[in-house]
């Protein structure tokens, strides 16, 4: 018999697509709403959009209408931010530092493969002194944040909601899906790099499931960015930094150097990726996300 209560709610409660609805419509004003203060910050700070300063405000600013939109959502399905893969008790914990370490040799690995190929040049140091330190630590500031941003919003409350509706691996191929489509907008975005960072994302998924959170993740993918942007200086999702240690350059077909977007979407990339599927998959094992207090939801109930 039809019953317009479970048109509303459904054995976790409300059902995914509602909440996501309420999430999107507190969300989306919030991030759209924060520009005149992204721009007031930049005016007052004398910044341009593409420096280290400018970029950490841009994030920061975003990522608090993130967590006030996953706050308020929290509070309402009785969970907390720890519940959507951010346990603050493990910030930095063993795990980031790990899949920072795994990320930072692995772009290396990635980068001396192309130089043997002849499409890639490490260049000459482009800072020294105080300039190093300055701009290691704004750059890592910035990554940091932004990919805290980034992560939190595809495979925070959105992978763990659509996780309660339709189970785990179809929750990281939507949540995939968009933020590879996402990224076709980035400089460069028409090539391979949509499709390598769904396969990213893939990836990440994986990590997150046999870890239980988003920490490792987080290393993984800060890591990968400082390394590309700073380190190397060479583009990541079609973005350069101003103010990098190496001069290093691309020169050769974009299948193999990823071209603008930078060599994260070049096809060696995309083997270096399957090889971090095998290595996770092999390396974590047990499904442990996700985790919920109240026991709605175990991880066999997510595709695991």
């Amino acid at each position: 018999m039809f019953s317009v209560r479970r048109v509303f709610i459904g054995p976790n409660g409300p059902r995914a697509g509602w909440r996501l609805l309420i999430f999107f419509a507190m969300f989306v004003p919030l991030y759209f709403g924060t520009n005149p203060i992204i721009d007031f910050a930049l005016r007052r700070l004398h910044q341009e959009i593409f420096t280290p300063v400018a970029a950490l405000v841009v994030f920061s600013v975003s990522l608090a209408a993130l967590f006030l939109a996953s706050g308020i959502m929290a509070r309402i399905e009785g969970r907390s931010i720890a519940d959507y893969g951010l346990p603050w008790r493990r910030a930095f914990c063993g795990q980031f530092w790990q899949g920072a370490a795994i990320s930072f040799v692995s772009l290396t690995a990635l980068l001396c493969v192309l130089r043997l190929a002849g499409v890639f040049s490490f260049g000459s140091v482009a800072l020294h002194g105080a300039d190093t330190w300055r701009y290691g630590v704004l750059w890592a500031l910035v990554f940091f944040v932004g990919v805290l941003t980034e992560d939190f919003l595809y495979r925070g409350y959105l992978l763990f909601t659509l996780t309660t509706g339709i189970g785990f691996w179809p929750a990281a191929l939507v949540t995939s899906l968009l933020m590879g489509g996402a990224h076709f907008l980035n400089p460069g975005g028409h090539g391979l790099g949509p499709f390598i960072t769904f396969l990213y994302c893939l990836v990440s998924c994986l990590v997150i499931q046999r870890t239980g959170d988003l920490w490792m993740a987080l290393g993984i993918h800060g890591a990968w960015d400082w390394g590309a942007a700073f380190f190397y200086g060479v583009p990541t999702s079609g973005q350069t930094a101003q103010g990098h240690l190496l001069t290093a350059s691309l020169h050769g077909p974009a299948w193999l150097t990823g071209g603008t977007f930078g060599p994260e979407a070049g096809w060696p990339n995309a083997v270096l990726l399957a090889i971090w599927g095998i290595f996770f998959s092999v390396w974590l094992r047990g499904v442990k996300y996700p985790v919920v207090a109240s026991n709605q939801l175990r991880p066999s109930a997510a595709g695991g």
